[in-house]
């Protein structure tokens, strides 16, 4: 579900909140007028601005189209597409970097810092900027301070990306009310959610990026069934196709290769994505570039330009069908299709949209800017201007219950929205156990002796069965008001019992951030000692089916040699048992279980001859 960051609503009635869709290629700004959401423009007149972040000689910023002319003549001086390394390490963009002109600072292990023009900055200082001169335009537009705003990011961002989108909306002087997820955005956009119920599929294929997700819409609220995409394939995919071409046909007419030539290059780029976007309207048109006293010109239909980018529209519905597949809904379950990204208004990609979720899609609004005005909906909402709609709030610490070994199993983390559900199967970790504990807690913490008790109750009665032979479904669901009820049932008699939660949000601000930045610096021991917890409860089991095996015919049938190899080998698990060198125990655990395959066959095979007995075949 959307995540939305935990404020006192109260404080943000009437005043202006703008919505601003911070994207990889292009970002905008939005606000609520009389008559609804509408674009805020530049001081260029444009409403998109270039995410682009040039640093010049003097050690000043230059952002948008102004940076964008510079990215040929200083690239090593300018960041495009920053919201990829958004929240991310060193590790997890290895591979992105190389296809990025950027050098990367020193002292980037766990954050990463640019090196931009001879200044260091992160990701987030890098947005900031582009935060900024939204901010700027906005202020210059509506003739008023703005402080405060709603930021979309894409729906499989994680924690950490959100928390650094957050972070650099704070640099930039704003305060971030509330991150909605982008496709939830466009949704809103469309007024969607009036619907109540529904399913919503947004296509979203932008500039750098493709993504496609599948929401379910339930009482006024969007939870994200499924998400996917490729974070390398949109419309500069096709502009690189058209661009490909244009160079090979002027290396053939003019004997001259302008393929190293930036600023030749750039204005055939332009050339070719003026003509990428006629063809969405007129049936031809024509690429022209003239430079040096030279003209080239060439002629193209939209017949021949949809068989060039047919491969590229191909590899979004693969993702699609994929999403789809991972939703849970069939296809035909599917009430809406909505269009984001500039890309989608070509015609063969809403035919192939069409043909894939067999519904026609939404197109009336710009789908460059339908995120943003998404996201001034909701800042609408946060600023009392728009009223009769749901306003959603989020728990702001994890919600989980205790498993054996002391451990915390978290069903609903932090930061999700309300009302939320969640549900998880367990079993019982006892023969003959016929009632179970379910004891629920708060915390973001690994064990149970960390975490805050909120509630304890038993599911009694429930069939006596073989340790891990029990089905106990434990759902977890929190109402509007923060009220919290957990539910466990046995699935196979359906026996299930209740209780009502009301004290979730019992904790005041400074004691939830103190949990959370406890839970940060103890993880990494908090790690160790559920991975020892873990071990030791597999040991448990291991050991004592082990034991019960002695009991069997089947171990008289094994040599001595086999019989004393498995002695030795509990013996050496029992000696490393209570160490809190866990990778030991789990390779003791290793040797028991590879000495004792024959033990388990020959009790197969006995088992199996004795209910074959006296039987014909």
């Amino acid at each position: 579900m959307d995540q939305i960051f935990d404020i006192d609503f109260g404080s943000h009635r009437k005043t202006q909140v703008i919505g601003i869709d911070l994207g990889t290629t292009n970002s905008l700004a939005a606000y609520m007028d009389l008559t609804g959401p509408k674009v805020i423009p530049g001081a260029d007149g444009a409403n998109l601005v270039p995410s682009i972040v040039s640093v010049t000689e003097d050690g000043e910023f230059v952002v948008g189209n102004a940076a964008r002319r510079l990215l040929i003549d200083q690239p090593e001086n300018t960041v495009y597409s920053v919201k990829r390394l958004m929240g991310r390490g060193l590790a997890d963009v290895k591979d992105e970097l190389d296809l990025f002109p950027f050098r990367i600072a020193e002292g980037s292990d766990s954050v990463i810092r640019l090196d931009i023009g001879g200044k260091t900055l992160t990701p987030p200082e890098v947005s900031a900027q582009v935060l900024l001169e939204l901010k700027r335009n906005a202020e210059a537009h509506l003739g008023a301070p703005v402080t405060q705003a709603v930021i979309t990011v894409p729906a499989y961002f994680n924690d950490a990306q959100r928390q650094a989108t957050k972070d650099a909306g704070r640099i930039a002087g704003l305060e971030v009310l509330r991150l909605v997820n982008e496709p939830t955005a466009a949704s809103l956009a469309y007024g969607l959610d009036s619907r109540r119920n529904g399913i919503v599929a947004v296509y979203d294929l932008g500039g750098g990026t493709f993504d496609i997700s599948i929401l379910r819409l339930h009482d006024g609220i969007f939870e994200v069934l499924a998400t996917n995409g490729d974070t390398h394939l949109g419309g500069d995919d096709i502009d690189n196709k058209l661009l490909k071409i244009a160079l090979e046909d002027i290396a053939t007419e003019w004997s001259e290769d302008l393929s190293r030539n930036g600023e030749a290059v750039q204005l055939l780029r332009r050339a070719v994505i003026a003509a990428k976007e006629e063809l969405s309207y007129v049936p031809f048109t024509h690429i022209e570039l003239e430079y040096r006293g030279k003209q080239y010109r060439r002629e193209i239909t939209r017949e021949l330009f949809e068989s060039l980018i047919k491969d590229i529209v191909d590899r979004t519905l693969a993702p699609c069908r994929q999403c789809i597949a991972d939703s849970g809904v069939a296809v035909k379950e599917i009430d809406e299709v909505v269009m984001v990204g500039g890309s989608t208004r070509i015609p063969l990609v809403r035919r192939a949209v069409e043909a894939v979720f067999l519904a026609k899609p939404h197109t009336e609004l710009n789908p460059d800017e339908v995120v943003a005005l998404g996201a001034a909906v909701q800042a609408g909402i946060l600023s009392g201007s728009v009223t009769g709609k749901l306003l959603l709030d989020v728990t702001p610490l994890s919600l989980g219950i205790e498993t054996m070994g002391g451990v915390v199993s978290k069903l609903i983390h932090r930061n999700s929205t309300i009302p939320a559900s969640a549900s998880e199967n367990f079993t019982n970790g006892v023969d003959g156990q016929t009632n179970v504990l379910i004891h629920v807690l708060q915390g973001e913490r690994e064990m149970v002796t960390d975490c805050r008790s909120l509630a304890r109750f038993e599911l009694k009665d429930i069939d006596p069965m073989p340790a891990g032979a029990a089905r106990i479904e434990v759902k977890f669901l929190i109402d509007a008001n923060g009220i919290l009820s957990v539910s466990a049932r046995d699935l196979r008699t359906g026996r299930e019992q209740t209780v009502e939660v009301k004290p979730s949000y019992g904790l005041t601000e400074e004691q939830v951030e103190a949990m959370i930045r406890e839970s940060v610096d103890k993880a990494e021991e908090d790690f160790r000692e559920r991975q020892i917890r873990e071990a030791r409860l597999e040991a448990d089991t291991i050991l004592a089916a082990t034991e019960k095996a002695r009991a069997n015919d089947a171990w008289f049938d094994l040599s001595e040699e086999d019989r004393n190899a498995i002695t030795t080998a509990v013996n050496h698990l029992l000696l490393v048992y209570h160490s809190d060198d866990y990778p030991l125990i789990r390779a003791k655990i290793g040797e028991l279980n590879d000495v004792t395959i024959q033990l388990a066959e020959t009790m197969m095979n006995t088992a199996v001859r004795s209910a074959l007995k006296g039987t014909h075949i």
